[in-house]
């Protein structure tokens, strides 16, 4: 085998009693001491393999089973943002968490890498200042990740209420929540739903403001459809994605015979800013027939409350499946929550919101 160093083989699906497997990849081997350390300290979480570039994590991912994988950025070769397709190939559903310098610098390297699949990031600081803060939210990444809902509850204890029945109004308005994960998701999403929907969207993306620029134009381009970071007051237009900013809610209100965006602050219940709550919540004041909501990957409950309220309004609830979500807490909770009409794949989410506009205009 090549320098990448794998202990032992894992299991297909880890049991409540396995720890969390994780490989590093690294070139610094100062970097790579440092992770392990800390990892081994906190308990629970066991380093399966380690690896100095990404091109050794492809080959040793052939022989050893992981749950997460900690990726650099900057490394010799290919480096792990051009390798991160293969590395995620051969990763047989293992979670990938950017732990690198370009976290935050380099937006436009780290929102490609979340679009193209990797779960979430971190910005490594530097290597003498591996600790504290940094050690803290980095075990509770690779905890979230690495958790499965086998760990989370009993086994048998998730059991979805009945689907809903979704509504056959034509569409009026489309919502879009999504957090860990969800970039991948959105993208898989937007591919699949018709480039005429004759009704606006709107997408809250839990992501930093740094981040927004880099990502609206990424989902734009992926989407094929004009995408703009909302701002107060903006006019909301049939076919455009507006995107809410990193530092306010965007929600929804009605002047006359037009939408338009109105932001918000203060803390949601679930604790998220920006937060699919209220977006949902201002749809479902409107009371317009046709108002469906999406929830896609991403940790926590954001989106439970919105997402009562836009039913109870009349409105349909869509969430991501288990199968295909980098975390699935969000679309879980609402599922839970008896709330959803549909639990599927992104490609199929975006076919059930076209059967609601009518076939004069389901094309691409």
């Amino acid at each position: 085998m090549a320098s990448a160093l794998a202990r032992q083989s894992a299991a297909p699906h880890r049991p409540q009693d396995r720890p969390i497997r994780l490989m590093i990849v690294d070139d610094s081997m100062v970097a790579r001491a440092v992770l392990t350390r800390m990892v081994e300290l906190g308990g629970g979480i066991e380093i399966a393999a380690v690896a100095g570039t990404a091109e050794d994590a492809v080959e040793a991912l052939a022989h050893v089973r992981v749950d997460v994988i900690l990726l650099d950025l900057e490394m010799p070769g290919a480096g792990g943002l051009n390798k991160l397709p293969d590395i995620l190939r051969v990763a047989r559903g293992a979670r990938v968490l950017i732990v690198s310098s370009l976290a935050e610098e380099g937006a436009a390297e780290t929102v490609r890498a979340l679009a193209e699949g990797a779960a979430d990031t971190l910005l490594k600081p530097g290597t003498g200042r591996i600790q504290g803060r940094f050690a803290d939210h980095l075990m509770a990444k690779i905890r979230a990740l690495g958790v499965t809902p086998v760990e989370e509850e009993p086994v048998g204890a998730m059991r979805p209420a009945p689907m809903r029945a979704m509504g056959s109004e034509p569409l009026s308005i489309l919502a879009v929540g999504a957090s860990t994960g969800g970039i991948h998701a959105l993208g898989r999403f937007f591919a699949d739903l018709p480039r005429r929907i004759d009704a606006p969207i709107v997408v809250t993306q839990h992501l930093p403001p740094p981040f927004m620029d880099v990502f609206a134009r990424q989902l734009g381009t992926a989407a094929k459809r004009v995408t703009r970071i909302a701002v107060e007051g903006m006019r909301l237009v049939d076919d455009e994605i507006v995107i809410a900013p990193g530092d306010a809610h965007l929600t929804v209100e009605q002047r006359r015979d037009s939408l338009y965006v109105r932001l918000t602050g203060g803390r949601a219940a679930s604790g998220c800013l920006p937060s699919v709550d209220p977006m949902f919540a201002s749809i479902a004041a409107l009371k317009r027939p046709g108002s469906v909501g999406v929830i896609l990957s991403g940790m926590g409950r954001d989106g439970v409350e919105g997402s009562a309220a836009l039913v109870a309004a009349g409105g349909s609830v869509l969430v991501q499946d288990e199968e295909t979500s980098a975390v699935w807490g969000m679309p879980r909770a609402v599922a839970e929550a008896g709330l959803a009409a549909a639990i599927l794949p992104p490609e199929k989410l975006a076919r059930r919101v076209a059967s609601r506009i009518g076939q004069n205009h389901a094309d691409k």
